[in-house]
């Protein structure tokens, strides 16, 4: 199956691995036949964060940002909520998109995951293209 050289010790060996199921394997230690069984440690899976955003600020005598989906003056930053490569983009800038329109497609974590938009508005910059290898936070849309 699998040929393995271990050092304990100093002493080198050269370790064969010729069956393994669930916890027993066959091995092979220079020339000598051994049922083992394999003891793993747990490890704890991470756990995701979405990056945290600043909310946008109303300007006085307007209704809230979160009611109207306002934009700052220099557009609104849709970021990437997790690393990965984009597939396809569905809009072109000075496309007007609702809030919930698809943007584009990536993948993620190996799955296909939707990005949408967060606000109303008219894109201004598309700062990726497909092929992209995306990190976390990373600016991909400019919606003004």
């Amino acid at each position: 199956m699998k040929k393995f050289k271990f050092t304990v010790n100093g002493k080198e060996y050269e370790v064969e691995v010729k069956k393994y199921e669930g916890e027993n394997a066959e091995v092979i230690v220079d020339g000598t036949q051994y049922n083992v069984t394999v003891q793993r440690e747990e490890e704890e899976a991470p756990t995701f964060v979405a990056p945290k955003r600043p909310a946008p600020k109303p300007a006085a005598a307007t209704p809230k940002a979160e009611e109207t989906h306002a934009t700052p003056a220099d557009g609104y930053k849709s970021l990437a909520p997790l690393p990965g490569t984009v597939m396809q983009i569905y809009v072109n800038v000075g496309d007007v998109v609702k809030r919930g329109d698809k943007l584009m497609m990536y993948e993620a974590m190996k799955m296909e995951n939707n990005f949408l938009a967060e606000v109303d508005g008219t894109i201004k910059e598309i700062k990726v293209r497909v092929g992209d290898n995306i990190l976390q936070g990373a600016v991909l849309f400019v919606i003004g």
